[in-house]
């Protein structure tokens, strides 16, 4: 009977202490609020050992949480489950260290599939903890549940290769490789999936933000003038890339960078052409004005994978290109930027993912924005 007296006097006496500890380890930022809440009760001061996140989220709760209610039911001693549930805090956060919470919780994913797949990509170390979590956030918000898992796994498999500012344009392509039927989804050239390291993922996203660019730069009518005729010589047919659909199986077909011309034709700086023969591709072509010359010239032409074309494509390219007017070609660019991108490509593009997230976030305005798009 002395001896449970005893130690249960010593784990009285030492639970004041790791208290202490686990207060000292909240933010700076918000170390005065989580403090000034657990010196209201010892049940409140508690919570910085049993449950960090639900005493952050009573300290610095996001609107629409009664945290004067909370915090009376916590003194009550009503059971965590219920008062995690009352504060939308998921259970599976109370694994989290305190060095994880510097911004309200906002409302995360919380099903018991979610719960079992996340704990498996909890963070070890305190320093990455907080980033871990934002970041989980984020996905979450951004993406779906699938791309939180993901992020989160990725964080802990390798920190330092995880670029986050990638991560929105990164939530984007996850979101419509899920979304068959969008404009989103039938730009993607490579779906978003789970299995994916995060490199690969930043690659898939890179290219299909090019090809968006290609459709918000051209809208979804074709390119009206090409500048000259279709045409063959010497069994080589000249074919005008006038769409995107064009452009962009030219660029799979060739293997190489069309879709990043999308600027640089809405601004009448070149056109691209199909030269085959045997109705088979064999390079690509564009035309274009240099600094020095008013009359355009073959600026580009290359075979597959950016290989040399063959003198003899050369010949009949400019043979071809030689039998138009070049005087009659209205070549004039237009000043770089003085060309907006197209609005109903725009709108028609993001409004499924604006409905479905019931919000227009700053980043992806109504309005059609280079800025925003390059920021992504």
């Amino acid at each position: 009977m002395i001896l449970h007296s005893s130690r249960a006097c010593a784990e009285n006496a030492a639970r004041p202490r790791l208290v202490e500890r686990r207060l000292a380890r909240f933010a700076p930022r918000v170390q005065g609020a989580v403090r000034a809440l657990a010196e209201r009760h010892p049940r409140l001061a508690d919570l910085a050992v049993s449950f960090p996140a639900l005493l952050f989220a009573l300290a610095v709760p996001r609107r629409g949480i009664d945290a004067a209610r909370l915090c009376a039911r916590v003194i009550a001693g009503d059971p965590l489950a219920e008062l995690a549930a009352a504060a939308d805090v998921p259970l599976w956060l109370r694994r989290l260290p305190p060095e994880s919470f510097v911004r309200p919780i906002v409302t995360l994913p919380d099903g018991d599939r979610f719960r079992r797949l996340i704990a498996n990509h909890l963070p070890r170390s305190p320093k990455l903890a907080a980033v871990w979590l934002q970041a989980v956030c984020a996905a979450a918000h951004w993406g779906h549940e699938r791309l939180a898992v993901w992020i989160a796994r990725e964080l802990v498999r390798e920190a330092k290769r995880v670029k986050l500012e990638r991560l929105r344009l990164i939530s984007l392509l996850a979101w419509f490789s899920m979304r068959p039927g969008t404009i989103g989804h039938g730009l993607i050239d490579h779906i978003w999936r789970s299995d994916m390291s995060f490199a690969t993922a930043q690659t898939a996203a890179d290219a299909w933000r090019m090809t968006l660019a290609l459709q918000l730069n051209l809208g979804s009518e074709p390119i009206a003038d090409m500048w000259a005729q279709p045409g063959s010589i010497a069994g080589y047919e000249f074919r005008p890339l006038r769409s995107i659909g064009d452009i962009r199986e030219e660029a799979r077909a060739m293997r190489n960078c069309l879709c990043t011309y999308g600027y640089n034709l809405a601004h009448n700086r070149s056109r691209l052409w199909s030269v085959r023969k045997d109705g088979e591709r064999v390079a690509t072509l564009k035309i274009a004005r240099t600094s020095y010359d008013p009359l355009p010239v073959i600026r580009e032409l290359e075979a597959a994978g950016n290989t040399d074309a063959p003198p003899q494509v050369w010949l009949a390219a400019r043979e071809w290109l030689h039998r138009h007017d070049l005087l009659r070609m209205e070549t004039n660019g237009r000043a770089w930027g003085s060309v907006p991108l197209d609005r109903a490509a725009w709108m028609s593009l993001w409004r499924p993912y604006w409905l479905a997230k019931r919000r227009i976030p700053g980043w992806l305005p109504l309005a059609p924005s280079r800025a925003a798009l390059e920021a992504l």
